[in-house]
This record gives C-alpha cells, structure tokens and sequence, in this order.
C-alpha cells in the first residue's frame, strides 16, 4: 500500500519535469522543426531525452 502511493508521487513528479522540459522547448528560439524534434524525443524517450537536452538543448 506505501509502496503504491510514493510510486505513484513519483510519477507525478516525473510528469511535472517532462512536461516542464517541454514547454521550455516550446518557449525556446529554436527553429520549428528543432522543437518538433525535441518533443518528440521528450515524449518517445523521457529519460533520455530529457538528459540530452538539459545537456545539448537548445538555450533560451
């Protein structure tokens, strides 16, 4: 019963990060079809896209 309940404010969590990542993408001066990309990444791959683009994303 714990165990459900931490599970499943991680994955609160969790949501709330990607979808942050995302509208930080959204916001950014990055070209059109650079933010599709990055979207898509976040979404299909959420730990690793979420890594490569704090790390290589764009600035802004």
């Amino acid at each position: 019963m714990f165990g459900l309940e931490v599970g499943g404010l991680f994955g609160l969590i969790w949501l709330i990060i990607i979808l942050w990542a995302i509208i930080k993408v959204a916001q950014s001066n990055a070209g059109a079809l650079a933010k599709a990309i990055w979207i898509v990444v976040l979404l299909f791959l959420p730990l690793i896209g979420l890594i490569a683009w704090l790390l290589f994303g764009p600035k802004g």
